[in-house]
């Protein structure tokens, strides 16, 4: 399943509103049509939406012809606003933009056209990236994964939310792929639902035993010793080995901690973000109330009820089991251990503060 598609200078997209019961790609043609793309999580999951901001950094170079270089330069600048402006949480989103700005920099003595085709490549690099960190994830993570092990995942961190193959769902199918006999635990995922339509979709089409649940069964499945492990993805991992991941994900990692159960978290180290010290200083995206009161169009609470709808929230590094990354397994202390990893440097992107 490829849900982003580089072709003839057009990115295509997986709507995945649409998803399971239509499998349709948008066309994006310039950088505004991949931030509303980004914006309303028709291409999300923090490695799917770096990638694919990197390729609207491509696309708005493109437009921007008709300069000389000092204003092509401004507005490459404006132009990675405005995809920076589309979500605040994920870290991936911010490090692919400033990755695209710096390749541009750096070839600043270059011709324009030149540039061009230099961030074009950067973009294409990013995305081969991607893949390959993914695999090295499922790699590491099936050492972690027992003979017929029962698996409770949240969200949807499968290839979806990626360039292809998934994080979580990367560990999962390299287990399947070893011969392993494992099941799967689907939580529904509200109020966007991206277990119930993505999730169970993805391990539908490759065969994998599934079960959906809805989000508040998981403590139930868990006394009942039918869960021997959590694994979810990161949309970002602050330096302590705080995680931000979908709402509902927290409360997993308290049920995990209760039933003695293993809590594990897969994600590239580009999701590491060495800018920010604990998870409370993560900015969390909170997203329009009409997703809490709406299910496929169809209103489901009463007219002018309050609404709160933060779209993510922070798993402290305690309730981690291990972190499963691309360059290995980290588990406690964190804050050495992922300044290890990392090499202790601060990530190449300008902190978002809560402005975003």
């Amino acid at each position: 399943m490829q849900p982003i598609i580089w072709e003839n200078g057009c990115l295509k997209l997986i709507d995945q509103t649409k998803l399971p019961l239509e499998k349709i790609y948008i066309q994006c043609k310039d950088h505004q049509s991949v931030a509303d793309a980004i914006r309303e999580m028709r291409v999300r999951g923090a490695p799917a939406i770096g990638a694919a901001a990197a390729y609207g950094m491509v696309l708005g170079a493109r437009d921007l012809d008709d300069r000389d270089k000092e204003e092509w330069f401004k507005g490459l600048d404006e132009i990675a606003e405005i995809l920076k402006q589309t979500r605040p949480t994920a870290v991936n989103l911010f490090w692919a933009i400033e990755r695209m700005l710096s390749t541009a920099r750096s070839k600043k003595h270059l011709g324009i056209r030149e540039i061009q085709d230099i961030l074009e490549f950067e973009a294409e690099k990013i995305a081969r990236e991607d893949v390959e960190s993914n695999y090295a994830i499922g790699r590491h993570g099936n050492q972690l994964i027992p003979q017929k092990a029962n698996i409770l995942t949240h969200c949807n961190a499968g290839a979806l939310a990626t360039v292809d193959y998934g994080t979580a769902l990367g560990v999962i199918r390299a287990a399947r792929s070893a011969g392993k006999d494992i099941h799967v635990f689907v939580d529904e995922t509200r109020p966007f639902l991206q277990g119930a339509r993505l999730t169970a979709f993805e391990l539908m089409e490759e065969g994998i035993p599934s079960t959906l649940i809805t989000d508040n069964m998981a403590g139930y499945i868990m006394s009942k010793g039918m869960v021997d492990l959590v694994i979810v993805g990161a949309d970002r991992i602050a330096a302590n080995g705080d995680v931000a991941n979908k709402i509902g994900t927290y409360t997993l990692a308290v049920l995990a901690r209760e039933h003695n159960i293993p809590f594990y978290v897969a994600a590239p180290i580009s999701t590491i973000d060495m800018n920010i010290e604990k998870g409370e200083d993560i900015p969390i995206e909170e997203r329009n109330h009409d997703e809490v009161v709406y299910i496929q169009g169809k209103r489901i609470a009463p007219e002018n009820v309050k609404v709160f709808n933060p779209a993510f929230d922070v798993t402290p590094d305690k309730l981690i089991t291990a972190i499963i990354t691309d360059r290995g397994i980290i588990r406690p202390p964190y804050k050495d251990a992922l300044k290890e990893i990392t090499g202790g440097t601060k990530n190449d992107y300008q902190d978002q503060g809560e402005d975003n």
